[in-house]
């Protein structure tokens, strides 16, 4: 099952409608969907870093979103990253990620 989100309009439905929740390096905008699976989309901007810290880090963020089973079905989720979050260490990375979900 594909969980991705991929068009620009998705991820700015999803900008204006949903709750939003931070952490410090985090933010996660989650909206209600209609369908029984969820979706998720990552927005890493430019001053993470260049193209192979930003590729890295939505890698690790993937791998982690993937084995922890955090999304709720029936959601809809933008995972954005916040300048300084690309420095973290996986683990840290991964505590935080499940702290925003808990949230």
């Amino acid at each position: 099952m594909d969980h991705r989100l991929k068009k620009a309009q998705q991820f700015s439905y999803i900008y204006k409608k949903g709750k939003r929740v931070s952490t410090g390096l985090f933010t996660l905008f989650s909206v209600p969907s209609k369908f029984s699976n969820f979706k998720i989309g990552y927005s890493i901007s430019k001053k993470v870093g260049k193209a192979n810290k930003r590729n890295k880090l939505k890698r690790r963020l993937r791998e982690i979103v993937r084995c922890e089973n955090l999304p709720k079905n029936y959601f809809n989720y933008v995972l954005m990253a916040r300048p300084g979050a690309a420095e973290l260490e996986f683990d840290e990375l991964k505590k935080e990620i499940i702290r925003l979900f808990n949230k």
